[in-house]
């Protein structure tokens, strides 16, 4: 499914006041989380990410594709295998970071992107890989039939989405190189729904030999206005004919819809004759619109200000937003698919999961797969939820709104557990009861919203450091794995570390031990190897157990 591109005669913006401006002043000189950026050195300035238009993009992708048989070449790729460029990032100084896909012959490669790194003058500064074996099979010709790959995978995902699984589309044959030597699979996506009712797409990779069940992951990631959480809000509206419609055409077109406790389809793009959305109450169906359109525009702004990203894909493109999903749905997803977020309206329809956070977690997730791709399963899978986390906080903090002050809690307005604790915590993850504090050889078998919390951790010893400390009236006291002391360099400098790792170092399996590997080589880029910010980094790892 896609969202409908509504005409637009004309955009206008709403501006409207909080009745709580008085105190944002107050607030906003209480802010103490992060410490303040020195001025940036010329080996940070020449490391940060250009802004691009989209057709200064589009012309780079173009000359990387153009170049791609000779790329293969001079990484001494095999006859069989070629490139398919997928992003590219340009830091200041001209150097450039292509990722590509991989095919062999003619078949798609899964575990085999890897990142091409090129000064501005063209020379090589070396590659990533998400796999350094070999890609190679003895032959394309699978022993076992499609019909029966398709049938174990559906097996597989009923034992795991708990009976609600069905059949997808029709499976494909690919090269499967995330795990050890290369194999020829099959990759199965079945539909159907989750145990929570979220709609489900698994893909079930299955050895095309033996039949075997070789990996599995799930590619739907879960996690003026008056809002519910916000107070009053800017919307960025567009006129079309006698109505207000919520497209945001200042950010790519971004549409939010009311799915009406449906769940299928795009839903009903939301009017008014007014241009004043919402009553600041879940009974109003327009409120939660305007918190997950208020949302998504702060994500989008965030992204363009901080890391000189234009939208999701740095395309300049929009994505949709679906509200009311369900009846009683405690949950909220990213689904690449049709290129959206839905949320449901929580428990008993009264706490709709639209709050800032969510709405930048959710986007971060397509931001996840646009660039690094990382596999929502095993530890791939816990960085990937740890990086919505960790972006939606950043969103958080950056919008300073004295409704919604910025935090390391995670989903704290939504009251998901129905006792007003937060969904998860940053600086210590397992306060939650199930959420991971360290790294241990297993925590990848963990579901990838608890392993997640090692990352999390991670990026909060970073920012804020160990040990005690309030921030904007929260109470934060953060362990370290081996009782060391460590000292954080600020939320603003971690957000464009972790940001440069995850854009330039990471790929689809990136682990938490290469996931330390591409931090500090982004530090390293950024501020130097004997910063202190790359001490930090490694700092930060050791007080997680990963060294």
């Amino acid at each position: 499914m896609s969202s409908a591109t509504p005409h637009i005669a004309g955009a206008s913006k709403v501006a409207v006041t909080s009745a709580v401006l008085a105190a944002a002043a107050l607030l906003a000189a209480g802010f103490t989380g992060g410490s303040a950026d020195a001025a940036p050195t010329a080996a940070a300035r020449g490391a940060q990410p250009s802004v691009l238009s989209a057709s200064q993009r589009a012309e780079l992708l173009r000359e990387a594709g153009a170049a791609s048989a000779a790329t293969a070449k001079s990484l001494g790729l095999g006859a069989k295998e070629k490139l398919v460029v997928r992003d590219v990032v340009k830091d200041a100084d001209g150097t450039t970071h292509t990722r590509y896909e991989r095919t062999y012959d003619g078949l798609p490669v899964l575990g085999g992107d890897l990142i091409v790194h090129k000064t501005k003058a063209g020379t090589s500064k070396g590659v990533t890989k998400a796999t350094k074996a070999k890609v190679q099979v003895a032959s394309t010709r699978a022993e076992v039939a499609p019909a029966a790959a398709e049938k174990s995978a559906v097996k597989a995902a009923k034992t795991t989405e708990g009976g609600k699984a069905a059949a997808g589309a029709e499976p494909r044959k690919v090269i499967w190189a995330a795990d050890g030597k290369p194999v020829l699979a099959w990759e199965t996506v079945t539909g159907g729904f989750q145990k929570d009712g979220t709609p489900s797409k698994l893909h079930v990779i299955t050895d095309a030999r033996t039949g075997k069940k070789l990996y599995e992951y799930q590619a739907v990631h879960n996690g003026s206005g008056e809002s519910q959480y916000s107070g009053k809000v800017e919307l960025g509206t567009s006129k079309s004919g006698s109505e207000f419609t919520l497209t945001d055409a200042d950010r790519g077109g971004h549409t939010t819809s009311d799915l009406g406790h449906g769940e299928e389809g795009e839903g009903k793009l939301f009017t008014d004759a007014d241009d004043a959305w919402g009553n600041g109450k879940p009974d109003e169906p327009q409120t939660a619109g305007v918190d997950a359109h208020y949302g998504a525009a702060l994500t989008w702004d965030y992204y363009k200000s901080v890391h000189g990203r234009s939208g999701i894909k740095g395309d300049g493109k929009g994505a949709s937003t679906r509200v009311h999903y369900g009846d009683s749905y405690v949950n909220a997803f990213w689904d690449d698919s049709c290129f959206c977020m839905t949320y449901g309206d929580g428990e008993g329809n009264a706490k709709p999961l639209t709050s800032i956070d969510v709405a930048a977690h959710e986007m971060t997730h397509g931001v996840t797969s646009a660039t690094a791709g990382l596999e929502y399963s095993g530890e791939s899978g816990g960085l990937n939820e740890a990086t919505s986390d960790i972006f939606a906080a950043a969103v958080e903090f950056n919008a300073n709104n004295p409704q919604d002050v910025g935090d390391y809690l995670v989903g704290e307005k939504i009251d998901i557990n129905g006792d007003g604790t937060p969904l998860r915590y940053m600086d210590k993850p397992s306060k939650d009861g199930s959420s991971k504090d360290d790294w241990y050889d297993g925590v990848g078998n963990e579901d990838v919203h608890h392993s997640s919390g090692v990352a999390n951790h991670f990026f909060y010893l970073l920012s804020e450091g160990s040990g005690q400390k309030e921030i904007n009236g929260v109470q934060y006291d953060s362990p370290t794995a081996d009782g060391s002391k460590v000292e954080g360099i600020g939320r603003d400098k971690a957000e464009k570390i972790w940001f440069k790792a995850l854009t330039t170092y990471m790929t689809s399996n990136t682990d938490y031990h290469a996931a330390r590997e591409a931090t500090v080589k982004a530090a390293t880029d950024l501020y130097g190897a004997d910063s202190a910010e790359t001490k930090g980094v490694e700092s930060a790892w050791a007080g997680v157990n990963v060294k």
